[in-house]
């Protein structure tokens, strides 16, 4: 269980600090925010965060088996609240936003309007895994985040795993490659640049089977998706960024803005930070044109 009690609930242990604002995403531009588990080790920093989550919140993260699984959950809930919190220019605390799900139950914001203050249109999406928690925000536009460890473990090798989940071509470029490590690496990019795709879309897996699109390079700077002609559910309007970080691959997928697409300036652009909430925040990458694979410098907080 994780390293504090659930009095903490009905005590007034701490004040929410407030979060230093940041500008909206600008058109063609993504803003991903990190967190490593294992640089938040401070029992009272994680009381908290435990404070700014809602009480269904709470009581999703106490009910995961195991103090890792729940600290992973504590740290994604954090991060949702305190990043879109960021972009409201310190008008709405991070305990004080609303969320409803769409009808495939991919999550959005639920805004309580004030007189004088228009909220952005903000898009969100988190991932997670035991070692990286990441929020993705776009403005106006959809968007979907994935990472995985770069040493991904699959209970079958990796050419048996893509022939149940990737298209044909997906599964011939894999085939073509002899050595193995490099196979599972393009394995595991290719896995975060689908399931990216999937969550933009935010339909839920069932109605974008993975099987159904094929994910490619085309050129230097561009990946891209192409829809089978049978798959009515599908769009092939998003962009795609891949980032190292680290021990992690990460994908962003964001919908193309149809009303400027063509003016022969649609990079997608991209910021990225390291925080920990409520104590420190570097921005590690910034960008005006995604190459094929970023690898931002990765400093340990503290």
């Amino acid at each position: 269980m994780l390293p504090f009690p659930n009095e903490i609930f009905t005590r007034k242990l701490f004040t929410v600090p407030s979060l230093p604002p940041r500008p909206l995403p600008c058109p063609r531009e993504a803003h991903l925010w990190c967190i490593v588990p294992d640089e938040v080790k401070c029992g009272s920093l994680l009381n908290q965060y435990l404070k700014i989550l809602s009480p269904c919140e709470r009581q999703a993260v106490f009910r995961l088996n195991g103090a890792k699984l729940q600290k992973s959950a504590l740290l994604a809930r954090t991060l949702v609240r305190t990043t879109l919190s960021r972009y409201t220019q310190s008008k709405i605390m991070p305990q004080s936003l609303r969320f409803s799900k769409n009808t495939y139950g991919k999550p959005q914001l639920v805004w309580q309007h004030e007189e004088g203050w228009i909220p952005p249109c903000l898009h969100f999406n988190i991932s997670h895994s035991s070692s990286l928690v990441a929020c993705a925000v776009t403005v106006d536009l959809q968007v979907g985040v994935d990472v995985e460890d770069k040493q991904r473990k699959l209970k079958h090798d990796v050419l048996s795993f893509a022939r149940r989940f990737f298209s044909p071509n997906e599964v011939e470029f894999l085939h073509g490659m002899s050595d193995p490590l490099i196979q599972q690496q393009e394995f595991v990019k290719l896995w975060t640049l689908k399931e990216a795709y999937v969550k933009a879309l935010g339909r839920g897996f069932s109605a974008a089977p993975f099987r159904n699109f094929t994910v490619r390079h085309h050129q230097a700077s561009r990946i891209a998706v192409e829809v089978h002609s049978d798959s009515e559910n599908l769009t092939e309007n998003w962009q795609f960024a891949l980032l190292e970080l680290s021990t992690h691959y990460a994908s962003i997928c964001v919908e193309k803005d149809g009303e400027k697409e063509g003016d022969g300036n649609d990079s997608l652009k991209l910021k990225v930070w390291k925080t920990i909430p409520f104590v420190e925040d570097q921005c590690i990458l910034e960008t005006d044109s995604v190459v094929p694979i970023i690898r931002p410098r990765w400093p340990r907080l503290t």
